[in-house]
Order: C-alpha cells, then sequence, then structure tokens
C-alpha cells in the first residue's frame, strides 16, 4: 500500500464541537471495552510517530473511560540487556493482551525498521530481514483472533520544532523533551526514508497502516479515536450481556427489583 506522509499536513482545525464529539467516542470507547469484557475479545493498538506528535494525548483521551483492569499502556523505550540478549520481537510477545484485555503501545516492534536502522543499532541484515518478521508476527496475532489497530501520527518538522519550543518555555514539560529529540530530528531525512519503506512493505491486508495528520492536536485525537473505535466496532460483537435470571431472582430477592420492559 502507497502512502505519502505528505498528504497528512494540513493541520485543518476540527470543524465540529469538540467537547461533545471527544465525550460521544469516550462513550463508544466505554461500551467497546465492555464488549472486549462479555465476548472474550483482545485488541492491540499500536502509536507510532514523530517525537511531540501527540502520541500521549491521544492515549490520554484513549484511555480516560476505560475500567484500569481490562487495558495495559505499554510505553516501548530502548530495549534492556536482558531484552538484547534475546530475539528482537521477544519483549513485545509478553506484552501482548489476554482474552478480555486491550494492549496499547506508545511504540512498538517498528523499532526495528524505524530508530534501530536509522542510528544504527541494527545490522542492514537484521532491519531488512526485520520486515518479513514483523509481517509474519502481525500475521500470527490476527490469525490467532487478535485485533490490530496501526496508527502513525504525523507533523511537520514546522509544526515538530514549535512544540519542542513550548515544552522548554513550560517548566512543567520540560521533561517531556531531551537530546534524545534533536539528535532524531537531525537525521529527519533518513527517518522519513526509513518510513516510506515501513509503510510500503509492512501495511498489509491484515494490519494496514492508518496516518494522522496530527499538526492540530483536537482534529488529530478526534480522527484517531474515530479510527480505533470504527475499526474495533466492526471487528467485536457489539451485543451486550443478557439478564442471568438467577441475578434478577437475588436481586428480587434482595431489593425486589422487577427487569424493565
Amino acid at each position: 500500500m502507497t502512502i505519502s506522509l505528505s498528504d497528512y499536513e494540513t493541520g485543518a482545525k476540527y470543524e465540529g464541537d469538540y467537547s461533545d464529539d471527544l465525550a460521544a467516542l469516550e462513550d463508544r470507547l466505554e461500551r467497546l471495552q465492555a464488549a472486549h469484557i462479555i465476548h472474550g475479545q483482545r485488541s492491540i493498538i499500536m502509536f507510532e510517530g514523530w517525537d511531540a506528535a501527540g502520541k500521549g494525548g491521544i492515549i490520554q483521551r484513549l484511555t480516560a473511560s476505560l475500567d484500569p483492569r481490562y487495558f495495559e499502556v505499554w510505553p516501548i523505550a530502548a530495549p534492556n540487556d536482558e531484552e538484547k540478549a534475546r530475539h528482537f520481537l521477544w519483549r513485545f510477545w509478553k506484552r501482548l493482551p489476554g482474552n478480555r484485555e486491550i494492549s496499547i503501545f506508545d511504540r512498538s516492534w517498528y523499532g526495528r525498521v524505524l530508530v534501530e536502522r536509522v542510528e544504527g543499532y541494527a545490522t542492514e541484515a537484521e532491519w531488512r530481514k526485520g520486515y518479513d518478521e514483523i509481517n509474519e508476527f502481525e500475521a500470527q496475532l490476527t490469525g490467532s483472533r487478535t485485533n490490530l489497530v496501526k496508527l502513525f501520527i504525523h507533523i511537520t518538522q514546522d509544526e515538530q520544532d514549535k512544540r519542542f519550543s513550548d515544552r522548554l518555555d513550560d517548566p512543567w514539560k520540560r521533561w517531556k523533551t531531551g537530546s534524545e529529540d534533536y539528535r532524531n530530528r537531525s537525521k529527519r531525512k533518513d527517518y522519513l526514508a526509513a518510513m516510506d519503506d515501513m509503510f510500503a512493505q509492512t501495511s498489509t491486508r491484515w494490519a494496514p497502516w492508518k496516518v494522522i495528520d496530527g499538526n492540530n492536536k483536537k482534529a488529530a485525537r478526534i480522527a484517531a479515536l474515530t479510527h480505533i473505535i470504527e475499526t474495533l466496532e466492526a471487528a467485536v460483537p457489539m451485543t451486550p450481556s443478557e439478564l442471568d435470571p438467577a441475578v434478577v431472582k437475588l436481586a428480587a430477592k434482595a431489593f425486589g427489583y422487577k427487569p424493565k420492559d
């Protein structure tokens, strides 16, 4: 599948009522999680994108109304020594969701063909092999009834610079930016080439990529949540649980409960 990031740079403002529309999406997310619990479903929602693209803000809105017992957010950083001693996918197998669970990855196994490729942490043979390994991994996931949503949040260099500046100016947000951000910024051309290859080789029929224009934060949040919800609503049985007659009898005895017509 051909994806050009330049098609996702308008930064158009969100024209709807952001607060009302976000609240409606959160209601749908609550029902979607309930459907996972009722029907024993499992899903992965995976985020990639530039530094300061807004992944954290989207994840914050995604999880705001969810029951924390049934989801996990995995912030993926550089592998530790134990993880380096094993296949690069090992640490992700450990974090896969079980039945009734949703796993959210803030960065992912695509580090093999992005940062590890660009920064030289993987050999050319390793990152080139990585495309097939990732496609096979995702085919195994979806083939074993794990739903997978892959999002890439894109921003322009100008927008990224503005957000870096805003973080430096805010004493309570300075912790969000460090030297790695500027190392990555200096190699944007190399990262763009790696991203082009990544989209071309890993946007498959069983695990397609969805690019989100992140240049306007509100519009990006609504677009990302809408895609996640629509994708998973199509994959998960969206039927509520039936009343349990035994529980109805207990409630009737306890406080006179009668089912509504």
